[in-house]
């Protein structure tokens, strides 16, 4: 989404992390030198992908610099909706159970049409995960998470620093290395750098500065996003609105956050006055209509969006690489903006260790390419088709939408057509180069080849962590070698029991199975019992050699 100016409004939080400096801005020594230093990896944008993509790369012993123009958190609690899969990733990245105490956490949503209520979901998992299917939290707390866990590895000695206003205004793209030209408070610097991962956002200057764009589409939509303080005693759900009484012929959405904030989404229609509608005078009528005159509250945060549903033709330019919104955007309705941007780092950060330590070409980079496009554009797929369902393009889409809503208050049929936002489930990466043909036919369909893996129960803890960010061998009723070492690369073992998760989620209705699992926790391949040729192939087909 692209995000208006932001009105800073009553200054009623208790706590303003985004006005605190927590990154402030020291010279380094990198500026007094005569020649440009010449970096491992330089990372653009200290939001939650840029940081998330150097705590991956910290926490493997890869040195880092993240370079941001500001000094601080962001502003406003932007994106608010965490899914399970980021919250997994987020735990290896040390900062998951943190956001869990912290956020609020969620399972159902409600449908509303006109002043009825039409239908529920549910969105909890099967039992037996870790982690929650959602969570609500402000975006200025997660990047607070994050530059926390910076310091813990900066403290534990690991490669990684944050430069705060550092500000890359020139770019130069060469065969072997990156490199940048940065303004600061004392005057500029050069550096350069091995690789660049470019997470600097919906505007990234660096896609302009490298004369790059975005296709895809633009939405005739407005929306005003508003975070408002206040004692309410709505549930702990997602309420989203049709044609509401206060909103008439446009939509609305209310989520609730932690300490006391309230996310509201009203629809404005296209042919608007943004800045006018930003103003205090104009929001806080709108809001009352909704909340009613009786409810007291006070404005945190307003701005106004634009659906966009665009990305890249391609992430990869040469040893420039995109990801999160600099990469790609979708409309905010189904979560799918930070969600999918900690997926991109997730699949990128295992595949560029392998290159930069010798042990994989570097064109194995170009399937970080391959499955990412193929996320983006299934969430941009996803996202196109919930931003038709909630704006009607026709009249006649307006009446068919109106109908399957009065349907589905009755009919169960009608409920999956109504489309307030699909949210974000992880991708799988059907097609890839990296899978190896199934060959555990008997085994589920969703622990194929290209699949995230599926959490469950493992003694006083759970799968997912003991798999952690490497290669594995997992092994149900089959025998195989504690470890393996081929072309430079270890895989360990994990021998798991037939427990009713685990036969549910791997096994299937066959007898054994054995499964290769990559660093980002995808099945590279499964097979009904262990063949070492053939782990040694799928592995070398994982890693970019076959």
């Amino acid at each position: 989404m692209i995000l208006g100016e932001e009105d800073k409004m009553n200054q009623a939080s208790d706590k303003k992390v985004f006005e605190v400096p927590l990154y402030a801005y020291q010279r380094s020594p990198d500026q007094d030198t005569a020649a440009p230093v010449r970096r491992k990896v330089v990372v653009i944008g200290a939001g939650p992908i840029g940081l998330g993509a150097a705590i991956d790369l910290a926490q493997q012993g890869i040195e880092v610099v993240v370079l941001d123009d500001n000094d601080k958190v962001s502003f406003g609690s932007r994106a608010i909706c965490f899914a399970k899969r980021p919250l997994e990733i987020l735990d290896r990245l040390g900062c998951g159970h943190e956001m869990v105490d912290k956020g609020v956490e969620w399972e159902i949503g409600k449908v509303f049409f006109d002043d009825r209520q039409v239908y529920d979901f549910n969105l909890l998992p099967e039992k037996g995960h870790e982690f929650p299917a959602f969570i609500n939290l402000q975006q200025y707390y997660f990047e607070e998470y994050m530059v926390n866990r910076v310091r813990a590895l900066q403290a534990e000695g690991a490669p990684i620093e944050i430069r705060g206003r550092n500000k890359v205004s020139a770019i130069g793209t060469h065969p072997n290395h990156v490199t940048l030209e940065i303004d600061t408070p004392e005057g500029p610097y050069n550096l350069e750098a091995d690789w660049l991962i470019a997470c600097d956002g919906a505007g990234s200057p660096t896609r302009a500065m490298l004369g790059l764009d975005f296709v895809g589409r633009v939405f005739e939509d407005n929306f005003l996003i508003a975070d408002v303080i206040m004692e309410a005693d709505f549930p702990t759900e997602r309420w989203f609105w049709f044609d509401p009484p206060f909103n008439r012929g446009q939509s609305a959405l209310l989520h609730k956050q932690p300490d006391g904030v309230w996310r509201i989404d009203l629809q404005l229609g296209w042919d608007i006055d943004k800045e006018r509608e930003k103003r205090p005078e104009n929001v806080i009528p709108r809001l009352k209509e909704m909340l009613g005159e009786d409810v007291q509250f006070d404005l945190e945060w307003v701005s106004i969006y634009t659906f966009q549903c665009r990305r890249m033709e391609q992430f990869r330019h040469n040893r420039v690489i995109f990801a999160g919104d600099a990469a790609h955007q979708v409309s905010p309705f189904g979560a799918r903006g930070a969600n999918s941007g900690l997926q991109d780092t997730d699949n990128l950060i295992w595949k560029l260790k392998l290159v930069m330590e010798g042990n994989a070409p570097e064109s194995l980079l170009d399937s970080y390419d391959y499955e990412r496009v193929h996320g983006a554009d299934e969430n941009i797929l996803n996202s196109s088709r919930s931003t038709d369902f909630i704006t009607p393009k026709s009249e006649m889409s307006r009446v068919l939408r109106d109908a399957v809503l009065d349907l589905s208050e009755h009919h169960a049929f009608a409920r999956p057509l109504v489309n307030s936002g699909r949210l974000s489930v992880p991708c799988t990466y059907d097609g890839s180069s990296l899978n190896t043909p199934d060959a555990l036919t008997a085994g589920p369909a969703r622990s194929r080849p290209g699949s995230p893996c599926a959490d469950a129960p493992l003694g006083g803890g759970y799968l997912l962590p003991k798999l952690g960010d490497r290669f594995t061998l997992l092994t149900i009723g089959a025998e195989a070698p504690e470890r393996l070492e081929i072309d430079g690369v270890a895989i360990d073992r994990l021998a798991l029991d037939p427990t009713p998760e685990i036969t549910d989620r791997y096994l299937g209705d066959a007898a054994g199975a054995v499964y290769l699992i990559r660093p980002d926790q995808h099945v590279a391949a499964r097979w009904p019992a262990y063949d070492e040729p053939a782990v040694k192939a799928a592995l070398k087909r994982a890693i970019g050699k076959e």
